[in-house]
């Protein structure tokens, strides 16, 4: 019963996250938004590292991970932010909390099957550029939605040291972008509402290894190759003249035009490879490195002279520590420590200058007593942008918590 109470309640939270804003980002407002999706609290809290084969939790990454299950797995994460954005001129603050991830995975033997939701990318923003010159044209940009991922995942372990695995995503989403023009003082202006609804399918292939190296010590290694795709886009603009007040609660008056395009938005292949070294449930230190030669492409209503997609990149360094984890009489022993670094280029090019990411992250994992289940946490302080050539920095704070149930879910009756 409890089971198939956490599992409709995460349901529910998963359906409500989908629809809220998840971005207050004025650079989700290019490509297909601010991709938000850097793994499980867990490894989030290690600056992205998820190299080890874990038994116990779910790496949503690398799809031969599955095959390392020991028991049924339910997961679901979600993170505070709040951000303070700041140009040459203006600095204004917000806050968000979203739902990152829900996924279950399944052992079977050597098998294991993993699937779940993941909110991949949102969109989210509002901006205003007024102006104190009499009769000139003042703008607000208002933007919304995302990129959603619904995926089911295969690994398969061919021995005890290495194991391959895949998994096939299906992508949708829906994209809101309005923009409104007025002369201030007068009372009617123009309005450009912009709706993107996005489909496509894509694949990703991963393989993990691990080997001793000493009696304690054991060598781990991962590889993970997300194949080229595209993304379907049925674009809808329509351009009305409109009435708004002093709240700005904008309503139609006239519909000038509607028009109807879809296009193709291709995304090219990504490669992560990562290494570690560590003695099994005491301590692990490892790296990450992706890179992809572009992360994303302009829409028919993002396109823009002084914008750029270049190639992505990202290094991560991050690792853990358990200072006894079988501990009977000191439950802080049992704690899992983490902790790591992040770097990633976006590829978004803007003003020539590049849009890119860093962040230091701690976490701890708090066992749950008597079961295999445990409670994740994990802090992210980070910068992302510059307030070079008239751009925005942001910095921000995430806080991240992640549950993760294992039990065996399976087990065959032994009296009715």
């Amino acid at each position: 019963m409890i089971k198939k109470i956490i599992i409709s309640a995460c349901l529910l939270l998963s359906l409500v996250s989908f629809a809220q804003e998840g971005s207050s980002s004025p650079y989700s407002f290019y490509g297909i938004g601010e991709v938000r999706f850097k793994g499980t609290a867990e490894n989030r809290a290690m600056g992205g590292v998820s190299v080890e084969q874990d038994s116990i939790h779910i790496n949503l990454e690398n799809p031969a991970s599955f095959a390392h299950l020991k028991l049924t797995t339910f997961t679901v994460g979600g993170t505070y932010n709040t951000t303070r954005l700041k140009s040459n001129t203006n600095e204004e603050k917000a806050r968000r909390t979203t739902l990152d991830y829900l996924a279950v995975g399944l052992p079977m033997g050597k098998l294991g099957v993993g699937f779940g939701l993941i909110p991949y990318s949102s969109v989210g923003y509002k901006i205003q550029s007024l102006s104190t010159v009499t009769d000139a044209i003042s703008s607000r940009y208002n933007g919304s939605g995302g990129l959603n991922k619904a995926f089911l995942g295969v690994g398969y372990k061919i021995n005890p040291n290495l194991s391959v695995g895949a998994d096939v995503n299906y992508n949708f989403g829906r994209i809101e972008t309005t923009s409104f023009e007025y002369i201030t003082g007068v009372a009617i202006g123009t309005s450009e509402m912009n709706t993107a609804n996005l489909s496509g399918v894509n694949f990703n292939l991963g393989a993990m290894y691990q080997r001793k190296f000493t009696d304690k010590l054991n060598l781990y290694g991962a590889i993970n190759y997300t194949l080229e795709n595209t993304l379907n886009s049925r674009n809808t603009r329509n351009i009305s003249t409109a009435f708004y007040n002093s709240t700005f609660d904008i309503s139609t008056v006239d519909i000038l035009g509607e028009e109807t395009t879809k296009n193709k938005l291709t995304f090219p292949s990504k490669l992560s490879v990562s290494a570690g070294i560590g003695e099994a449930r005491r301590w692990l230190i490892g790296g990450k490195v992706s890179y992809q030669k572009s992360p994303g492409e302009a829409n028919s209503y993002n396109m823009a002279s002084n914008v750029g997609y270049g190639r992505y990149g990202s290094v991560s360094l991050g690792g853990y520590f358990i200072p006894n984890y079988n501990s009977f009489n000191n439950y802080l022993k049992r704690i899992v420590y983490r902790g790591g670094l992040r770097y990633e280029k976006t590829g978004l090019v803007i003003n020539s200058e590049s849009v890119n990411d860093m962040a230091l992250t701690l976490g701890i994992g708090m066992p749950v007593s008597g079961t295999f289940s445990n409670i994740n946490i994990g802090l992210e302080l980070g910068k992302r942008g510059t307030t070079n050539a008239g751009l925005v920095q942001e910095n921000y704070a995430n806080i991240s918590v992640g549950f993760s149930f294992s039990d065996k879910w399976f087990n065959k009756r032994k009296f009715d």
